[in-house]
């Protein structure tokens, strides 16, 4: 074909609406439908008809590529081309549709009886008409009569069934809370709502944990003493010998010793030098030794006025070692630890034991039971170490209740206080701390919040405002319902025309809609 020929590939999901969607892009176009070789919903020949009906509409000329004889079959008995493959499509001859599905005349049974042929089996045949005038005339009265009466049946029946109204209303409503106290008893069988007592269970579980902290305690192991070199200046024309420990000194506020490691002797001569190895004394051990360059500026004793000294570089070596040990303090910090991971893991395996509507007081979780025997530390007090395991075993219990109860409990307190007239219709719970009594039991709160509305007898109050004018009615309603103060009932008549409420209750709707926060 000479025109460009636009391809669809068709998918198991596609129906006759989509197929027709992807014709309106393409008006006066030649489209080739493909089929998916598992087939797709498009398998009845009325699909077809409504696609030819379409793409005839739009100009558009189709053709199938399919492989599914049943669609074969209906696209030739409506004159639609099929091909096996694209390429077939493009070297063979596209057929145009019929504009028509139905059977001609010309199609139509040869052995069709004629009407005259079936009059015998007709339901109604004709009779002569043997009336006289005045039978003519008492008919015509009687059917007078009887259209006279219809017609009044009809308005009475219209003046009853068409008329509509619908009233709106918005119950009064308020917010009220309470908040009941509860006593949760292990003791107790049953619930008493009126003393706020709902039964307890306890759970016990042994559970074993490891921890481990750095420790924080420190040991000296001992120090080394700082060396370097220091050069001693003559100040003189005259020799001077230097002694072995000759004790130097820094110049700064806090002044770090040093001695000289063996005797020399400077020569005669000012500005003459000498260097003489040193290293700092005890009281200066560990890193106190090693001072930068030019620290050491002085000398103690006789020897100052006569000599300077100078460190060229600087003092090394000096070094303290501290190590690590256990204390009394990690020893409690790692026992606290662990008792606390014992309680954390002790309430996560006893959730499953819990029913849906039970619930695990948190403040109840306690170690009932520790051992000296069950509480094993890697390492005693003064140890040396970086690092303090515990092993501990331990009993926990803890106290769960039904939290269905304590709501009932609850519920029945904001029950009490609900006007006459109203009930409560949102309700939301919070459930308060607990605290463990000197007796055993468990106390804590159970609030209740919920919005109280009034209740509206809607098939009553149909009955009651039936055949009302619409100012009787909005009366009524303010009178005698309890509605929201800030707000006003509303009444829609249908026809508008009519101006009074239905005759019939049935025909009057009532809507309760919320108040807008």
């Amino acid at each position: 074909m000479a025109q460009e020929v636009e391809l669809i590939q068709l998918d198991a999901a596609d129906d006759v609406t989509s197929v027709k969607d992807r014709f309106a892009y393409l008006r006066g176009r030649s489209v080739l439908l493909i089929w998916p070789e598992k087939g797709t919903t498009l398998n009845r020949k009325l699909d077809l008809v409504l696609l030819q009906r379409e793409a005839k509409r739009l100009a558009i000329r189709f053709a199938l590529v399919t492989h599914d004889p049943d669609v074969t079959r209906s696209a030739t008995e409506l004159n639609i081309s099929t091909f096996e493959t694209i390429g077939s499509s493009a070297r063979g001859k596209w057929l145009r549709g019929r504009a028509h599905t139905f059977a001609n005349r010309e199609q139509k049974p040869e052995d069709e009886p004629e009407a005259v042929d079936l009059m015998p089996m007709a339901s109604r045949v004709r009779v002569e008409n043997t009336d006289t005038p005045l039978t003519r005339i008492v008919r015509f009265f009687v059917r007078l009569i009887v259209l006279v009466v219809l017609l009044g049946l009809s308005v009475v029946l219209a003046y009853l069934l068409v008329p509509g109204a619908t009233v709106t209303l918005i119950p009064a409503a308020e917010a009220m809370n309470v908040q009941a106290d509860i006593i949760a008893d292990l003791d107790a069988a049953t619930l008493n709502v009126e003393q706020g007592i709902i039964p307890a269970i306890r759970l016990r579980i042994e559970i074993e944990e490891r921890g481990a902290i750095p420790t924080t305690g420190q040991q000296q192991l001992g120090s080394a003493l700082a060396t370097g070199a220091v050069v001693f200046i003559n100040r003189t024309n005259a020799a001077i010998d230097i002694p072995a420990d000759l004790i130097l000194s820094t110049g700064d506020t806090t002044p770090r010793f040093f001695r000289t490691l063996q005797s020399a002797s400077v020569s005669a001569g000012v500005g003459l030098q000498v260097e003489v190895p040193i290293e700092s004394l005890p009281d200066n051990r560990g890193e106190a030794g090693n001072v930068p360059a030019g620290a050491i500026n002085a000398i103690v004793g006789t020897l100052a006025d006569a000599l300077d000294v100078r460190n060229i570089t600087p003092t090394t070596g000096g070094s303290s070692r501290a190590v690590r040990s256990v204390t009394e303090s990690d020893r409690d910090s790692l026992l606290a630890t662990l008792r606390q991971q014992l309680q954390t893991r002790a309430y996560t395996e006893m959730l499953p034991q819990l029913d849906a509507s039970q619930f695990l007081m948190i403040e109840t979780i306690r170690i009932a039971e520790e051992r000296d025997d069950w509480t094993i530390f890697d390492y005693p007090v003064g140890d040396v170490t970086d690092t303090l395991t515990l092993t501990m075993r331990a009993v926990v219990e803890a106290v769960a209740v039904d939290e269905r109860t304590a709501q009932q409990i609850a519920f029945s307190r904001l029950a009490a206080d609900v006007p006459r007239g109203r009930s409560i219709r949102v309700v939301t719970y919070t459930r308060g701390t607990a605290t463990l009594l000197n007796d055993g039991r468990v106390a804590f709160t159970m609030r209740v919040e919920g919005t109280v509305e009034a209740q509206i007898d809607t098939a009553a109050l149909r009955e009651r405002l039936a055949g009302k004018s619409l100012d009787e009615a909005i009366n009524y309603l303010r009178e005698n319902v309890d509605i929201d103060a800030d707000t006003s009932p509303q009444i829609v008549v249908m026809p508008d025309w009519f101006g009074a409420m239905p005759i019939l209750p049935l025909r009057i709707g009532v809507e309760i809609a919320e108040r807008a926060s």
